[in-house]
């Protein structure tokens, strides 16, 4: 299947699954009012990539289909993310006093300063989800940002915030895949990417697409999802933990720091700062917002967040989706998305 089929395929059945008006939908209201057997459907496309199997064979699939898997994983999902994380795909450390949209805007901005993106730059999002960080940094900076990304329902929904709040004069969104863009070289000043770029079936691919847009001189920044220089791929107690990340979270193939870092090199890129942001002798964990440890949650803002995305509200929700699809109010794969 050509490139250009396969995106008019992704894009009618993005229309058959939302349906009209969907980009104003968030939450479960979204997930309520999607089509039930392309909600099923869109369950199936995902879950086929993912057999419980660690070995080569298996993960060359993966890799090979990440686009339609990538494009399947996000259709399912971004309804739950927007629902309990909020419009911002990614995690953050955490502070005392700092309630946890406040972390999330820290977090880009705190990327867009090291970059050193400034007003009137042309900034490429490599992987823009629904546009929360693009809306962050171009307040915080005042440049301009072309979101790039595969899934054409989340395009939707970055364009309806643009243009919900007053932001659609810095900032557009287009469909395309980052393995192979379809920018003039040298067209940014700068790039970045916010735990989107693991997607990447190969990172040297990615990167090398990344590295032939930017102007030369121009930075990237990157918050890459990696494994540890500890992790051993023969061990199979750590594949199964990577693959259970991978299923998860739409990855092809979990890559260690070493691999990115290297990747990154091979492709002209010079690496002037890396840092584990995971392993931070932090009072407040990042990942504190899904361990249900109620003593990390910072302000009353906070409590509906912490609880949707605690071990608790996640057995909530996913009980309520549950009833609400054996009584046919959500459509059937809807728990098994949750699950996942």
């Amino acid at each position: 299947m050509s490139e250009s089929e396969l995106r008019q395929r992704q894009a009618e059945f993005t229309k058959e699954l939302h349906g009209e008006g969907a980009e104003s939908r968030t939450g479960l209201t979204a997930l309520l009012s999607k089509n039930r057997n392309a909600q099923r459907e869109a369950v199936s496309k995902y879950l086929r990539h993912w057999d419980g199997k660690t070995d080569k064979e298996a993960e060359d699939r993966r890799l090979e289909d990440y686009n339609e898997a990538t494009h399947s994983y996000y259709n399912v999902v971004t309804d739950f993310y927007e629902y309990g994380w909020g419009s911002s795909f990614h995690f953050s450390r955490f502070y005392k006093g700092e309630n946890f949209q406040a972390a999330m805007a820290r977090h880009e901005q705190y990327l867009a300063y090291m970059a050193g993106i400034k007003k009137g730059d042309l900034v490429l999002d490599v992987g823009c989800g629904v546009g929360g960080p693009a809306r962050t940094i171009a307040r915080f900076t005042g440049c301009n940002i072309i979101g790039l990304n595969n899934n054409d329902y989340q395009i939707q929904k970055a364009k309806y915030y643009a243009k919900k709040y007053n932001l659609q004069d810095h900032m557009d969104f287009v469909k395309g895949d980052f393995m192979n863009m379809e920018f003039e070289p040298n067209s940014f000043d700068k790039v970045y990417a916010i735990e989107a770029t693991c997607h990447a079936p190969k990172l040297e691919g990615v990167y090398g697409e990344i590295y032939k847009v930017l102007k030369p001189g121009g930075t990237f920044a990157v918050y890459e999802w990696v494994m540890t220089e500890n992790y051993d791929e023969n061990n199979e107690e750590h594949r199964k933990i990577a693959y259970e990340i991978e299923l998860g979270d739409g990855i092809p193939k979990m890559f260690t720091v070493d691999v990115a870092k290297q990747a990154l090199k091979n492709v002209g890129f010079e690496v002037e700062v890396s840092k584990d942001l995971a392993d931070e002798d932090d009072e407040i964990p990042w990942y504190y917002p899904l361990t249900g440890e109620w003593k990390y949650v910072q302000s009353l803002s906070d409590i509906a967040t912490f609880f949707r995305t605690s071990y608790f509200g996640r057995k909530f929700t996913n009980c309520m989706v549950s009833i609400m699809e054996k009584v046919g109010v959500a459509p059937q794969g809807s728990v098994e998305v949750t699950a996942a």
